[in-house]
C-alpha cells in the first residue's frame, strides 16, 4: 500500500503562516494534482511530504507509516525536481547509477533498474553522454529517470514542465502519463498550468493562500466549481460571469431574465439574492445551434480571435462582457448581428457575497 496521508498540518515561516490544519490524501496508486497560483502553498506542501521542510504541527503518513519526523532517504520516495539537479559532470548514465551506489546497493541490481528506467523513458541512446550535451525535455527524462531508479512506491513531481516550452511540455506529459499507467504508482505532482492538472490527474487538489478550495475529480472541477476562485482558474478561456440576481426561479441579468429551470441548486439560495451566473465560452451556441437553447439573446460582436481550429468571439449580454467559443469555419466579424443561446442547467450561480456555489 502506497497512500499518502497528511492529517492537520501546520507550517508556517516566522510569523507568516503557510499551511494551518491542512488535510489531503493520496489513495494507492492515485495520480493526484496539487494546482493554484504562485505562492498558494502547493510546493510547500509537496516539500513537506518529502521531508525537505521542518512543520509546526500534523503527521505525515506513506504506505500506513508515520513519516513525520523521518529522514527524505527513509520516507520511500523519488523526487523529480523543477531544476532537473543532475550533477553536470556525470554522465546519463552515473546520474541514474549515483545514488544507489551510494546507498549500497548491489552491482548486478544498478544495472538491471537503470537499464529498466532507460527503457521505459527511451533514453537508452543518451546514456553516455553529460547533461550539457541534451536538450531540456531529455535532462528532465534524465531527472524522471533518476527517481524511478530507486523503485520506490511514491513519485513527488515539484513543477517539472515548467521550464519547458510548450510543445516539450505537450510531449512530456503525454510520457507522464503513460509513465504513471505502466507503473501504477502514487503520484503527487505540482503544478500552476491548469492544462497539465486536467490531462493528468486522477483528481485535483486546487489551493489558494495554503487552503485546499476543492478536491476532486477533473470532471467535477471543471463542471460544479465549488466557488468562484476554482470556476476563474480552471478553464481557457475563462468562465464567463455575469452579475444578476435571483428572483424565483429566474435570473435577472438587467432588462434581460435567464429561467434557471434544470439547474441544480446545492443550497436554497434566500430571495432577492445578489448572484453571480457563470457560463463557460464553450457552452455559448451561435447562430442556430443557438435557437436550439433554452435561452437565446440578440447580439453584436464587439471582437474576434482566430484562433486556428476555433474561433473565441466577444459580445454583449444585458449589458455585460461575454466570450464565446465557436469552429474556426463558422465566419464573424466585428458588428455582425448574432444570435447566441445556452443551457442554464450547464451553468453555475455563484452566491456574490461569499462566492459560494449555490
Amino acid at each position: 500500500m502506497a497512500q499518502v496521508s497528511v492529517r492537520d498540518l501546520d507550517i508556517s515561516f516566522g510569523a507568516l503562516k503557510v499551511l494551518q490544519k491542512l488535510n489531503v490524501t493520496a489513495d494507492d496508486g492515485e495520480f493526484l494534482v496539487l494546482l493554484g497560483p504562485s505562492g498558494c502553498g502547493k510546493s510547500t506542501l509537496l516539500n513537506a511530504i518529502a521531508g525537505l521542510l521542518d512543520i509546526n504541527g500534523g503527521q505525515i503518513f506513506i504506505g500506513g507509516k508515520n513519516v513525520t519526523w523521518e529522514e527524505p532517504k527513509d520516507r520511500g520516495i523519488g523526487m523529480v525536481f523543477q531544476s532537473y539537479a543532475l550533477y553536470p559532470q556525470m554522465s546519463v548514465e552515473k546520474n541514474l547509477s549515483f545514488g544507489l551506489q551510494v546507498a549500497g546497493v548491489k552491482r548486478d541490481e544498478i544495472a538491471a533498474r537503470v537499464a529498466r528506467a532507460s527503457e521505459i523513458l527511451q533514453i537508452q541512446p543518451l546514456l553516455k553522454r553529460k547533461p550539457a550535451n541534451l536538450s531540456g525535455g531529455q535532462r528532465q527524462r534524465v531527472a524522471i529517470g533518476r527517481a524511478l531508479v530507486r523503485d520506490v512506491d511514491v513519485f513527488l513531481f515539484d513543477e517539472p514542465l515548467s521550464n519547458l516550452d510548450a510543445k516539450l511540455r505537450s510531449d512530456l506529459r503525454v510520457e507522464i502519463k503513460r509513465l504513471h499507467q505502466r507503473l501504477k504508482n502514487t503520484m503527487i505532482y505540482v503544478t500552476h498550468d491548469q492544462i497539465e492538472a486536467m490531462t493528468l490527474a486522477d483528481r485535483i487538489a486546487i489551493m489558494r493562500d495554503g487552503v485546499i478550495q476543492q478536491l476532486a475529480d477533473p470532471h467535477t472541477i471543471y463542471n460544479k466549481p465549488v466557488n468562484l476562485f476554482v470556476a476563474g482558474f480552471i478553464g481557457s478561456p475563462t468562465m464567463n460571469f455575469l452579475d444578476g440576481k435571483l428572483s424565483g426561479s429566474g435570473f435577472a441579468l438587467g432588462d434581460t431574465s435567464v429561467t434557471l429551470n434544470g439547474y441544480e441548486f446545492s443550497s436554497s439560495p434566500a430571495v432577492e439574492t445578489e448572484a453571480v451566473l457563470g457560463v463557460r465560452p464553450e457552452h455559448i451556441f451561435v447562430g442556430g445551434d443557438a435557437e436550439k437553447m433554452p435561452f437565446r439573446v440578440q447580439s453584436e460582436i464587439d471582437l474576434v480571435e482566430p484562433m486556428g481550429s476555433e474561433t473565441v468571439g466577444w459580445s454583449k449580454v444585458g449589458g455585460q462582457s461575454i466570450k464565446f467559443r465557436t469552429s474556426s469555419d463558422i465566419h464573424l466579424a466585428t458588428g455582425q448581428k448574432i444570435t447566441l443561446g445556452f443551457d442554464p442547467a450547464r451553468g453555475s450561480v455563484f452566491d456574490t457575497a461569499s462566492g459560494k456555489r449555490l
